[in-house]
């Protein structure tokens, strides 16, 4: 009977095996002959420009290898007759938007338009600001465009668009509209990829004629699992912050030492620093014992920091609102910004140096390191507080991997095996199937034998128009 029950459960497993096997094989091999039809498209030859060193050259900073790195295969592309479908991962400030940047002005020496699409409107105006002031002193006009304007600043951003006026837009999904059309496209940059499906990125693509393509993402993935996500795409990856960059000092700490964090906030003030404090819900909320932005606004308004200037953000403003407060605190006006997620991407506050996260349990480990970016940007040592009273096992291991690293890799490689793939990559937003029976994190290897197979029949049959795979090409 013992021998019966252990020859089925091995039995088992090499069905599982097997099943595994196929199905993670057919979704490689699909995303593989993607790239394969696409790196087939005759796309658009750039020329040399030489505004390009002069660009780079009048810097404030100078970029580092693994920038120069991920522009040379970027020109590589640019300068060939392949369409370019690049992914460019790189961790919070590691410097992307330069290198998109770079890549506008050359699409722009060859007479050609850019466009730049982000996941949320007070990310597209951060991207809208940087890039205005990177692209200062050069003839490149650059729009916004959102869904907050009005009707006529939109006709007259759509029609000189459509005249060629406009050599960069960036917005948000708006961009992929109909009636949004570009005069001549060449080049697409897609910033937070996760936020966005293949489907939109292909609706981007279609705004030119074979357009290149850039994909940005601050979620860095490894690279395995990158070839089934983003299977379609070259993959450049910014593995270097720039010099300077202090190592954020975190500490995962229990409300009980709240008092010890706000004598530590007022320390830093004193010494002309400003600091963040983020609070997962906008209200308080009668059913889970959560401390909400609004509740604590009062509270320290009217408490202990009543002698300080601070400033409330959260999701329910407007844009005009947002702005306001942003600008306040990037200018100084602002000591403590009391904010709910809204600033977990594209704020930029070099004097802020402490992020001071309330119910950190509340949140995934990617999104406690993104919220961990927004400080750490100017020249002080920078301290990122985590206050959780989070009892279960998963709640203290992220505390604990925060606290030990502020590597993005390491991070969503942790963030993969707490949250399981299905919550982590939200595949429905990138537009793949959902698997039946393998797991992207458990049968890693089993991926990284399917991907050996994937691209050895690949290389023998580019297409798989072999007629002996012709069950394989149906199933894809």
């Amino acid at each position: 009977e013992f021998r019966r029950v252990l020859f089925r459960s091995e039995e088992f497993k090499r069905a599982r095996h097997r099943l595994v096997f196929g199905e993670l094989l057919v979704l490689q091999l699909g995303m593989l002959l993607i790239k394969n039809v696409n790196s087939s498209n005759k796309g658009i030859i750039f020329k040399e420009c030489p505004e390009v060193d002069y660009f780079i050259n009048n810097l404030p900073f100078k970029l580092t290898t693994a920038q120069m790195k991920v522009l040379k295969e970027i020109k590589e592309d640019m300068n060939s007759d392949k369409q370019m479908n690049r992914l460019v991962q790189g961790d919070v400030g590691s410097g992307k938007t330069v290198i998109a940047v770079i890549g506008m002005i050359i699409a722009w020496g060859s007479g050609y338009q850019s466009v730049m699409m982000a996941p949320t409107e007070i990310l597209a105006v951060q991207h809208y600001e940087t890039v205005s002031q990177m692209l200062k002193g050069l003839n490149i006009n650059c729009e916004l465009l959102v869904g907050s304007l009005s009707s006529k600043d939109k006709e007259d951003i759509l029609n000189r668009l459509a005249n060629g006026d406009i050599d960069v837009l960036i917005g948000t999904h708006a961009i992929i509209q109909d009636r949004v059309r570009f005069y001549n496209l060449g080049l697409t940059i897609t910033d937070e990829q996760h936020r966005f499906g293949v489907k939109q990125r292909a609706m981007l693509s279609q705004k030119g004629m074979n357009p290149d393509n850039i994909v940005m993402t601050a979620t860095p993935i490894p690279r395995t699992l990158a070839l089934i996500l983003y299977g379609d795409l070259d993959i450049s990856i910014i593995d270097e912050l720039p010099p300077g960059r202090k190592k954020i000092e975190t500490y995962a700490v229990g409300s009980d030492m709240e008092g010890r964090v706000i004598n530590f906030i007022k320390k830093q003030i004193k010494e002309g620093r400003q600091a963040y404090i983020v609070s997962p819900l906008i209200e308080e909320s009668d059913s889970l014992n959560l401390t909400a932005a609004e509740e604590l606004f009062e509270k320290f308004s009217n408490g202990v920091f009543k002698q300080y200037r601070l400033g409330l953000l959260h999701g329910r403003m407007n844009g005009e609102e947002k702005d306001t407060i942003m600008n306040k605190f990037k200018n100084g006006e602002i000591d403590i910004l009391i904010s709910t997620t809204v600033i977990e991407v594209g704020v930029n506050v070099p004097n802020a140096n402490i992020m001071v996260i309330y119910n950190a349990e509340r949140f995934g480990l990617a999104q406690l390191h993104q919220l961990r970016g927004r400080v750490g940007r100017g020249s002080y040592q920078s301290y990122c507080i985590l206050l959780s009273d989070g009892k279960n096992s998963i709640a203290r291991e992220r505390m604990r991997i925060m606290q030990k690293t502020n590597d993005g890799f390491e991070i969503s490689e942790k963030d993969l095996e707490l949250r399981g793939p299905g919550e982590f990559f939200g595949t429905r937003q990138h537009g793949l199937p959902d698997l039946k029976i393998a797991n992207l994190f458990t049968d890693m290897e089993l991926l990284k034998l399917v991907q050996i197979k994937s691209m050895k029949i690949l290389k023998e049959d580019p297409l798989l128009a072999d007629n002996k795979y012709l069950l394989l090409r149906n199933s894809i």
